[in-house]
């Protein structure tokens, strides 16, 4: 189970990524060695025995089926001999977004929705991995880590795309957000938004039809939204239409009128004049940055 503490957060995309994973053996008297600012997340998974760890003023006794998020920028020991035969898997991955730590059930301002979007293009997704967790299904991440394993014999241009795939699966698997009974009330209301958002973006939608869509009063909804994409209903909304916009421009000879229309705006020129704002040219001169 979940402990009151800690949680860290990996917004995505971009998603992190697998460097590189091994399986250790340690006989009775042996100890986790010391480390300091490896750079990398270090991922502990043990099959057998007992692991000895700490990290900074905290410290773990890994049984099997337990993992251990060890952080990039922290001091990592063992602070104590195993005491019989100890088998464990590691795993090393990164990420280029800034991640952050938290206690469970809290949302720490990771980044700037806004920033994230205009960089990316996608709203982000906070990846919400469990620091000290006891798996579910223990056996199911024994037969990932295997693959894992098995990949490191292969010629790289093979092993890259077939590892960093057994990786996402392992991450999804531990992902908070994919459980229910972990997942936060706020981002699940933020989710419901979003998608009801991206459903009905070319009807008009008010705090009145949010509200009794998500059965929520539309204060709460703004809140959630606000919290956890960094932007109201209204902001949401206009932003999802003008992305849908840009599309259109890109795929179509629409006029600028129609693919106003279309995707919600009723006047032309406010459309024009919301679209200049948001990208710096109008949608005319967009269209022409793209064409030959």
């Amino acid at each position: 189970m979940i402990k009151a503490a800690d949680i860290v957060h990996i917004p995505a995309p971009p998603a992190p990524y697998f460097l590189e994973c091994g399986h250790t053996v340690y006989a009775a008297g042996d100890q986790h060695p010391n480390r300091k600012n490896l750079g990398v997340f270090d991922l502990l998974l043990v099959e057998q025995g007992t692991l000895f760890i700490g990290e900074e003023e905290k410290r773990w006794e890994l049984g099997p089926g337990e993992t251990l998020l060890l952080l990039p920028d922290r001091y990592h020991y063992g602070f104590k001999p195993c005491e019989d035969r100890c088998s464990f898997y590691w795993l090393h991955f990164q990420t280029v977004c800034p991640w952050q730590e938290s206690a469970a059930g809290s949302l720490p301002a990771l980044y700037q929705p806004e920033e994230h979007i205009r960089i990316y293009g996608t709203a982000p997704y906070s990846i919400q991995l469990p620091k000290h967790w006891h798996l579910p299904y223990p056996a199911q991440t024994y037969r990932l880590m295997d693959k894992l394993l098995a990949y490191t014999t292969e010629r790289q241009s093979s092993a890259y795309w077939s590892g960093q795939q057994t990786f996402d699966e392992l991450v999804r698997m531990m992902d908070l957000r994919q459980l229910e009974q972990y997942a936060s009330p706020v981002v699940t209301v933020a989710e419901q938004t979003e998608a009801y958002i991206k459903n009905h973006y070319r009807s008009e939608i008010t705090g009145e039809t949010l509200s009794e869509a998500l059965h929520f009063h539309y204060n709460y909804i703004t809140r959630c939204l606000k919290q956890v994409y960094g932007m109201t209903p209204h902001e949401y909304l206009l932003h999802y239409r003008l992305e849908q916009a840009k599309l259109l421009l890109l795929k179509t000879e629409w006029p600028v009128s129609e693919i106003a229309k279309y995707v919600g705006f009723r006047h032309a020129p406010y459309f024009s004049n919301r679209f200049t704002i948001k990208n710096g040219c109008s949608p005319q001169k967009f269209r022409k940055q793209y064409s030959q």
